[in-house]
């Protein structure tokens, strides 16, 4: 996107608005209204991501330091243990078996952080929706723009949690089928984030709905969704937390792609079918919500 602001400071030349239409670089205003409605999702997106370069240090220590601690920690530290004392979980040694599950893991709790605050913030305490939207650019563009550049993000994200897992030796398939655990995870957490990005958008005032979220849905997730132990190994009557779960779905998947998990395919196509239809009902609720908030 070309920088058209003007100048700072008392070195900076005048803007000239006048002369650069006269010019002919910038295109009549119909055809920038057209491009706008054409490709919208995509420029708030780039919006979006250059706004997220002023935290590029902090997001890519974050993206280094986080699978690389868990590695160490759970997979080679409380992976001995458990070899030592249990065997092979799954059939594969522990620190394979829950490798692509923390991947997982990692891009949904990454996605409760984008899809809460931030969403709030565009509405209310720095309006950042609101500017936009006298602009051709549709509400439905603007969350879907924000949805997009977070899906940019968390690509990377799960790349570099990739990379160190081949790295550990975690993903013993052929790097063509581990690699798809990037998509699986990108999948999984659009599949969490998207309704909860509908939900902070209907959220008038923050009374610690989002800590509720996080300590009440979010760490039951992490806990008991089959990250660390396989959940059939869980009683009965907890299985549903599984079942609802995203992260469950998500692993399941990403294990079938890390190390060749034996699951049915028929399960295969509902993991699938359950992220696709969260995902796509999500993106629906926030359209609607954000189209109705901010023409409102």
């Amino acid at each position: 996107m070309t920088d058209l602001s003007p100048g700072t400071g008392a070195d900076a030349p005048e803007f000239d608005a006048a002369g650069l239409v006269a010019s002919g670089r910038v295109p009549p205003h119909t055809e920038m209204a057209a491009r706008t409605r054409r490709s919208g999702s995509w420029f708030y997106a780039e919006t979006t991501l250059r706004g997220m370069r002023a935290f590029a240090l902090p997001i890519a220590v974050y993206a280094v330091l986080q699978p690389l601690l868990y590695m160490v920690a759970l997979g080679v530290g409380l992976g001995e243990l458990v070899d030592r004392g249990t065997g092979p979980v799954d059939g594969v040694d522990y620190l394979t078996f829950v490798a692509p599950a923390l991947l997982v893991s990692t891009v949904v709790m990454s996605v409760t952080a984008e899809m809460t605050y931030p969403v709030m913030s565009g509405f209310k305490w720095q309006r950042l929706y609101h500017g936009p939207t006298a602009s051709p650019l549709e509400p439905g563009q603007i969350a879907r723009g924000h949805l997009l550049a977070v899906v940019l993000r968390f690509v990377l994200q799960g790349g570099v949690f990739w990379v160190i897992m081949v790295a550990f030796g975690a993903a013993p398939s052929a790097w063509w089928q581990s690699v798809l655990v990037v998509p699986v995870g990108v999948l999984t957490a659009t599949a969490f984030g998207t309704p909860l990005q509908a939900y902070a958008s209907t959220i008038e005032d923050e009374a610690y709905q989002f800590a509720f979220i996080q300590r009440f849905v979010v760490m039951p997730m992490f806990l008991f969704a089959g990250t660390f132990f396989p959940l059939s190994a869980m009683p009965v009557w907890l299985h549903w937390i599984g079942w609802v779960s995203p992260v469950w779905h998500g692993t399941q998947l990403a294990r079938v792609a890390s190390y060749g998990a034996d699951v049915p395919a028929v399960m295969m196509a509902v993991h699938l079918a359950f992220l696709l239809g969260c995902t796509v009902g999500g993106v629906v609720w926030a359209t609607r919500s954000y189209t109705r908030r901010l023409h409102s």
